[in-house]
């Protein structure tokens, strides 16, 4: 393997870019552990959630229920276009 010059796809980060400082939601987890007496080492390994690139909560959710949208809508009105170009039966249902 390797050799060909190529580097790897993707980079994999340090563990030191990820702090908790400066992102309210561990601050406080860390607060409230260290009132019981608790430290969290792994901590650090949540800061990526809370990083610009993925969005907030409504953003990663509108993503995920909406990422095939515009497909989906574009066969349908392609199927309903199809459909009556190719002149479907009239759906009338049996009425007079």
């Amino acid at each position: 393997m390797g050799g060909h010059g190529h580097g790897a796809p993707y980079t994999i980060p340090k563990y030191t870019e990820f702090k908790t400082k400066g992102i309210p939601q561990l601050e406080e987890l860390e607060k409230a552990l260290a009132q019981k007496g608790l430290k969290d080492p792994w901590i650090r390994n949540e800061a990526w959630r809370y990083h610009p690139g993925f969005g907030t909560k409504l953003q990663r959710a509108r993503k995920l229920f909406f990422r095939g949208f515009p497909l989906g809508l574009a066969l349908t009105i392609a199927t309903v276009a199809f459909d009556k170009l190719a002149g479907g039966e009239d759906h009338d249902h049996g009425h007079h």
